[in-house]
């Protein structure tokens, strides 16, 4: 099978939000996932601030967008350098096991290195021994010592108050 893989631009959003619907399925989170395609472009934009990329995989000979990898920078105050966070990476299950999660990766950490960045980071649920199996295979490391918090709107809004 050949595929390609190239930067998302804002005329991805539908493809991308079609394939988050269907990754937020996959991790049992459909209930969850409420993507809008329109904001997502924006957020592709090269002008939007803060900003997300993204990159692509089309199937080569129908064009079908078959999996995405979505990410932003972050930052290491101990490292004083910048770094990639992968929010989402998603393959279609019929394209699994073809090089297509691996490919993207290696295009993410090709951006990672031309940019300098010191870290390329995500979270993967612990049921999916599937994704951790793989992500052992590139090389990663699994940081048992932290835990993820988080406040959504409706906290942030009581957190920050009224001014």
């Amino acid at each position: 099978m050949s595929f390609s893989i190239r930067p998302a631009t804002p005329s991805d959003a539908p493809d991308l939000v079609r394939l988050i619907n269907s990754l937020a399925e996959y991790e049992r989170l459909r209930h969850e996932s409420n993507p809008d395609v329109d904001t997502l472009a924006h957020q592709l934009s090269e002008k939007a601030t803060p900003r997300i990329e993204a990159l692509v995989a089309h199937e080569g000979s129908t064009g079908k967008c078959i999996g995405f990898a979505l990410f932003f920078h972050n930052y290491s105050t101990f490292l004083t350098n910048f770094g990639l966070f992968l929010e989402d990476l998603f393959v279609e299950p019929d394209y699994r096991g073809k090089g297509v999660g691996l490919a993207l990766f290696r295009k993410l950490a090709g951006i990672a290195r031309d940019r300098g960045c010191q870290r390329l980071e995500w979270n993967v649920l612990d049921w999916n021994e599937p994704a951790i199996s793989f992500y052992d295979q590139l090389g990663a490391t699994m940081l048992s010592e932290w835990e993820t918090m988080r406040l959504k709107r409706a906290e942030i809004e009581a957190l920050a108050g009224t001014g």
